[in-house]
């Protein structure tokens, strides 16, 4: 079952369940993937024309799952707990629909095959490292490991 259509199962799913904040959090990733989708198809976009792929909307998840993070820290930075809260059960949901992600070691065996195929200049390996570990892994880890083992 594609990512599409387990959003629409569980959606229907916690609309049976009343459950507002899982509802809420479904329905802001489709919107999202609706937009991403939206998008392909104005010719100005660098990826027009082109499928949209599983892992299009992972990067989609991701991005949003980024958005909330961001969120969060900013709530607890004006101390709402509130809405701390709110976005801390949008993560856990959003983070669900992610595909497992990587733990470091695992990041940094990759990067280290990486290193050994091309080399310790960070512009070459970086982009590498970003485009296999895509969905797998945040690019923030990415970035720091990446920056540990070519320094």
């Amino acid at each position: 079952m594609g990512l599409k259509e387990q959003l629409e199962a569980d959606q229907r799913e916690a609309m049976r369940a009343r459950d507002e904040r899982r509802l809420s959090a479904i329905r802001m990733l489709r919107a999202a993937i609706a937009n991403f989708e939206i998008a392909r198809t104005d010719r100005k976009n660098p990826q027009y024309g082109k499928p949209v792929t599983e892992e299009d909307l992972f990067g989609v998840v991701q991005r949003e799952l980024n958005q909330r993070r961001e969120a969060l820290e900013f709530a607890e930075k004006a101390n709402r707990s509130d809405l701390a809260e709110k976005e801390r059960t949008e993560i856990a949901i959003t983070g669900s629909y992610l595909p497992k992600q990587l733990s470091r070691d695992e990041i940094r065996a990759e990067v280290e095959q990486i290193i050994a195929e091309q080399g310790r200049e960070f512009k070459k390996v970086m982009p590498l490292a970003a485009q296999r570990l895509r969905g797998r892994a945040e690019g923030r880890v990415v970035n720091e490991v990446v920056r540990e083992l070519t320094s």
